[in-house]
């Protein structure tokens, strides 16, 4: 009878281990906004069965050729700061949302990070340090709140592949002060060239990829254009052996949005909010159900919620959209 009860707990254990490894990051990008947050901000969060939200501090930058980081100063917005970072952060705990930390890069007049570029050896070390200064901060406030995951940087792909020495280094200091999971937030097609995923407890994708050239795309249209990004995701997996997780993921609410989903200045465009609930369908269908895949955070949500999104909305939010019905729905399920 020992043995018989010995062995049922082993396999009471051993279900409730697997079904907790299998709980995907149901994730929410937070938008930082001037003002401190409060459950009123928090509350639709918990109803689009968010258990996650990605944090957004900034630092800024004045062109791709300029080398400082300016950051956590007075002149930023409030949630763009460490104390927002903070504030922000101890508000989702009360709910009971895990934490991913990911500080930000804006270059004025939003020009891609990416493209971030010095032209010389004495800029890229001032570079190196400002961002250095910038990213411990966040470790350390990463560390305070015991936030699950650090993102250490999103989509700087010259400045990863032309100074890998200086991540590798980062790596460790960032090791030294935070003890949760790190992840990179790779551009869609950026993430085959990462040199330092083995570092990391997650490959970040960012995953903007180009699905469908038609107007107004179909599911299957939708996950028909993901099978070629799916292998290569699928093979940097297997490389490394790490899981998957989609720094960002999303569509607008507008015609043509499986085409260049990473396009956020495109300002024409007639509102097409069925567009929009496929590719967050066709994105799920093909990715939350793998056992390699560990979740993602939807781009983006807006703190007041009853002022942003809408019928009328052609942009990424979700927020009061039939999307936003969606995403509740198949974040329930995961």
């Amino acid at each position: 009878m020992k043995t018989n009860k010995l062995l049922f707990l082993l396999l009471i254990c051993f279900q409730v281990s697997c079904n907790s490894q299998q709980q995907k990051i149901n994730g929410i990008s937070f938008v930082a906004s001037g003002v401190p947050i409060n459950e009123t901000h928090a509350t639709p969060v918990v109803k689009a069965q968010g258990n996650y939200v990605a944090l957004m501090p900034f630092g800024f930058i004045k062109k791709l050729s300029s080398p400082n980081v300016i950051h956590n100063t007075k002149r930023q917005w409030f949630g763009e700061t460490e104390g927002g970072l903070i504030q922000y952060a101890k508000e989702f705990r009360k709910n009971d949302i895990k934490i991913m930390v990911k500080p930000q890069i804006w270059v004025w007049n939003g020009e891609f990070t990416g493209y971030i570029d010095m032209d010389s050896e004495e800029n890229w070390k001032i570079l190196e340090d400002s961002y250095r200064s910038f990213i411990i901060t966040y470790a350390k406030s990463a560390e305070k709140l015991n936030a699950e995951i650090l993102c250490i940087g999103t989509e700087l792909e010259k400045f990863v592949m032309k100074r890998p020495k200086y991540w590798q280094k980062l790596i460790l200091e960032i090791k030294k002060v935070y003890s949760g999971k790190l992840t990179y937030a790779a551009n869609w097609d950026e993430f085959k060239r990462v040199p330092f995923w083995s570092e990391l407890d997650f490959i970040g994708v960012d995953a903007y990829f180009p699905l469908s050239d038609k107007k107004s795309p179909t599911i299957k249209d939708l996950e028909l254009g993901w099978q070629p990004h799916k292998k290569e995701v699928l093979r940097i997996q297997k490389q490394f052996n790490k899981p998957i997780l989609f720094t960002e993921y999303g569509y607008r609410s507008v015609d043509f949005t499986g085409k260049e989903p990473w396009d956020s200045k495109r300002i024409e465009g007639n509102v097409n909010l069925q567009a929009q609930v496929n590719g967050l369908k066709a994105i799920h269908n093909q990715f939350w159900k793998e056992e390699w895949f560990a979740g993602g955070f939807i781009w983006k949500w807006f703190h007041v919620h009853d002022k942003v999104g809408g019928d009328n909305n052609n942009r990424f939010t979700p927020q009061n959209k039939p999307a936003e019905k969606v995403l509740r729905e198949l974040y329930k399920h995961d």
